[in-house]
């Protein structure tokens, strides 16, 4: 584990994507309309990108545990496609790109999970950061 004992904490932010795209619009509408058969999607999915998250230093091993200031999960719909958008921020001495990536893994990993048995052709894609703040080098993607 890298040593940020020497590090200032300051407010940190991380915006991190993934896309779940389907290969039916009949998915699409089984997800809007909360007809999928293992539960809502949206919600179930939120809760477990909240969990992935606060688990990410149990999981990634050079991963500083640290303190969780606020998550936000979004979706957007776009035909075929779900973009999952998880915000992270903690004031700290390290940033929280890691834990938002993770978020929006296991929020997708869990649409899958729940749309697999409607549709075989789901797909997890573009697992990306999107922007991050704070610390002594800000990023944001090129989109």
């Amino acid at each position: 584990m890298v040593d940020i004992t020497h590090k200032d904490h300051t407010l940190r932010t991380a915006v991190a994507q993934a896309i779940v795209e389907v290969s039916s619009q009949d998915t699409i509408t089984a997800v809007e309309e909360d007809r999928v058969p293992k539960g809502n999607v949206f919600a179930m999915s939120k809760a477990a990108g909240l969990l992935g998250v606060k688990k990410t230093p149990d999981l990634l091993p050079d991963c500083h545990p640290l303190p969780i200031e606020y998550t936000d999960v979004q979706y957007e719909i776009d035909g075929l496609q779900i973009k999952i958008l998880i915000t992270v921020k903690t004031i700290y001495k390290t940033g929280v790109e890691v834990e938002a990536m993770h978020g929006a893994s296991v929020v997708a990993l869990n649409m899958y999970d729940m749309l697999k048995p409607l549709d075989k052709g789901v797909e997890i894609k573009n697992i990306k950061l999107l922007k991050k703040t704070g610390g002594k080098s800000d990023y944001t993607a090129k989109l």
